[in-house]
Parts: C-alpha cells; sequence; structure tokens
C-alpha cells in the first residue's frame, strides 16, 4: 500500500506509516507543502496509486461525485493531539489496513472503524 497524508495531518504519522514500511508522502513534501490543492492530491493518488488519508471530508464529498479518489482513509477525531492520533492508529493499524484491501472508503474516529459502502 502506498499514502498520501493531507496537511490536516502531522507529519509525524506520515515518518510512521515509512517506519511500518509503507511508501509514504506527505503534503509538506510536495511543491505548495500544505497548501497543495486536494485535485492536486487526487491526481497524485491516481497517477501513483496511492490512498488519500485526510480529516478533509472534501475528499469523501469527491469520492462519493466523481469516484475519486479510490481509496480514502477519512480521519474523524476532532481536534486531537498529535500524540492521541498516532496512539489512535498504533492500536487500530491492523484492523485499518485489512479493510483498506477490501475496501474503497474507511473512516477512523476516536471510537471506532466504519467502512462506507
Amino acid at each position: 500500500m502506498k499514502f498520501i497524508v493531507d496537511a490536516q495531518l502531522p507529519l509525524q504519522l506520515a515518518h510512521w506509516l515509512v517506519y511500518k514500511g509503507y511508501d509514504v508522502i506527505h503534503t509538506l513534501q510536495l511543491e505548495n507543502k500544505n497548501l497543495t490543492a486536494d485535485k492536486v492530491v487526487i491526481e497524485i493518488a491516481l497517477e501513483e496509486n496511492r490512498i488519500v488519508i485526510s480529516k478533509d471530508s472534501d475528499f469523501y464529498d469527491s469520492y462519493i461525485l466523481n469516484g475519486e479518489p479510490q481509496k480514502l482513509l477519512l480521519i474523524t477525531t476532532g481536534n486531537i493531539v498529535n500524540k492521541e492520533l498516532l496512539l489512535l492508529f498504533q492500536n487500530n493499524f491492523e484492523q485499518l489496513f485489512a479493510l483498506l484491501a477490501m475496501h474503497q472508503v474507511v473512516e477512523l474516529n476516536n471510537q471506532t472503524i466504519i467502512v462506507h459502502y
């Protein structure tokens, strides 16, 4: 699996995913950094077969309307400190990635994981 991590999420998340062995880009690594337009993030995801990880519901809207991005991990935790977010990923890592292998849109919030059909 390859990922692109959107601007609202910490660079530490991208580093953690790299540590776990995944190919990851954070918007901070792109030319316009965290000002990269959603359209560009989607284009990169499509061209490079990456899963978008974002808190931005616009990506979910785009998936519903246009089928893009092809895969999305939507984070709906609200405001959360980076340490808690990383812990949430660590605690749900296996289930999250098993679901992403089978489904197009997976949502992670503070209490549960939701698969969108």
